[in-house]
């Protein structure tokens, strides 16, 4: 009887021995989106708890954009390839691998790779893909549910008939945080850049619209006496204070980025002491290997049935040619987007 690490061993030789090489999205760092290009590296040797999956689809992130900038590296140890979530059918798996097969249609997060024809990810960080989604809607969904996931219900512990306020509710973890917020019972606030973007928010089941480039969204909401539990911003400078005017006592602002740059209005400690306020600075992609496991089993068990009922849903907004990264870069760069960008071989 041959044992299953030999059996596996001589799938993965004659898998390599048929594909030697695979193509994967280059890029010069601190270069601009047209310095994008293809170029071959070898295929991804997996370990023992890995799977390898042939990807038909990446989403665009905007850690991507800042990583071929320079300005995000991938955790020591990790891919230097772009990406962080992919999406296609498992073609070789791991000698301690249980729980995922040959054939099977997956998503998940990597924390690099991802810019690839193949990538290898943890078999624990696998997602089945819904039958109902294809692997274009799939690729739109772990880095954007998994964080907002992450934001409204693990750091903010959003509660039925409390309140959110989601600044860029038109980005791709925006409208999944509008999402789940609606599925927990939640009211929901946003502010976005235009009324077409204010629109879909509305669609998805936010409430209370802010025009950014228009309102004041702390007047707004104060004149509105709307009082959120859980704000979640990407915007940093000039947001904060005027975000810990409307929330609610006891409520946390949870910190996914800086868009305004890196140090912005002093903080106004006051406000913060009188609100009992939490601010929580999070990320995703250098968290341990233990807690994305646990984050996705938990989101999975909460959340993944409602994929198959249409009750949560990928919202993409262009789906490009692999050749046309660039321009998914480009339009990254400048938040021309309502919703994910995908990218497809």
């Amino acid at each position: 009887m041959i044992a299953k690490s030999d059996f596996m061993f001589n799938l993965w030789s004659d898998f390599l021995n048929s594909q030697q090489s695979m193509s994967f999205v280059d890029f010069e760092k601190g270069g601009s989106p047209e310095t994008l290009t293809l170029n071959t590296t070898s295929i991804p040797i997996i370990n023992a708890d890995e799977v390898l999956v042939k990807v038909n689809a990446f989403g665009v992130n905007r850690a991507d954009t800042l990583q071929r900038q320079g300005k995000y590296p991938p955790p020591k140890g990790e891919s230097e390839i772009l990406g962080l979530e992919i999406a296609g059918v498992v073609v070789a798996v791991g000698s301690d691998v249980t729980n995922v097969k040959e054939g099977e249609r997956v998503f998940g997060l990597v924390a690099g790779g991802g810019y690839a024809q193949y990538a290898k990810i943890l078999s624990a960080h696998v997602i089945k893909t819904p039958a109902s989604l294809s692997c274009e809607q799939a690729a739109g969904i772990a880095e954007v549910f998994l964080t907002a996931y992450q934001s409204l219900c693990e750091i903010g512990q959003l509660q039925p008939k409390q309140s959110a306020l989601i600044h860029a509710g038109a980005s791709g973890v925006g409208l999944a945080a509008i999402q789940l917020a609606n599925l927990i019972g939640a009211k929901i606030a946003v502010t976005a850049s235009s009324p077409q973007k204010l629109q879909v928010c509305a669609d998805l089941g936010a409430g209370t619209l802010v025009n950014y480039k228009e309102q004041d969204f702390a007047e707004v909401l104060s004149t509105e006496r709307f009082k959120a539990d859980v704000v979640i911003d990407f915007i940093g400078e000039q947001y904060t204070n005027r975000s810990l005017k409307v929330l609610n006592m006891d409520g946390c602002i949870v910190q996914l980025a800086l868009l305004n740059g890196r140090f912005g209005d002093k903080l106004d400690m006051a406000l913060l002491l009188g609100k009992r306020a939490k601010l929580q600075g999070s990320t995703l992609r250098n968290r341990s290997d233990e807690y994305k496991t646990k984050l996705i089993h938990d989101f999975s068990q909460g959340f993944l049935g409602e994929f198959e009922s249409a009750k949560l849903k990928p919202i993409i907004d262009t789906i490009y040619a692999v050749e046309d990264i660039a321009k998914a870069h480009a339009r990254m760069e400048v938040n021309d987007t309502i919703g994910k960008l995908i990218c497809k071989w």
